[in-house]
């Protein structure tokens, strides 16, 4: 039986160039931030190995049960909105170096 990736990776074209992204961490509760976090995605540029984390400001408190966001909910166009915004702070998806931390609102702007 194959083993299904954990976080898996969706395509997506922003001004013509392919990007991979993918889930990186659940909104939810965090000791570090001492309150809320919001989710993440990682995006890297399809030939490039350098990513970038966008996070997304937190949805407010989840309620009890209530099912993990899925990747495929997520909208792409809030997706493609956010790494704009990544490629406009800043974020070269083509150069080496270290992963970068881009925090965005909840539309991706």
């Amino acid at each position: 039986m194959a083993r299904t990736k954990k976080n898996p990776e969706f395509d997506i074209q922003v001004d013509g160039e392919p990007y991979v992204w993918r889930l990186q961490r659940q909104g939810g509760w965090s000791s570090d931030a001492a309150g809320w976090r919001g989710m993440a995605i990682a995006v890297r540029h399809k030939e490039g190995q350098r990513e970038a984390v966008i996070e997304f400001p937190p949805a407010g408190r989840p309620r009890f049960g209530t099912p993990l966001l899925q990747p495929t909910k997520l909208p792409s166009d809030v997706v493609a909105k956010a790494l704009a915004s990544a490629i406009t702070a800043g974020w070269e998806p083509l150069s080496r170096g270290k992963t970068v931390t881009i925090v965005v609102d909840e539309t991706g702007a």
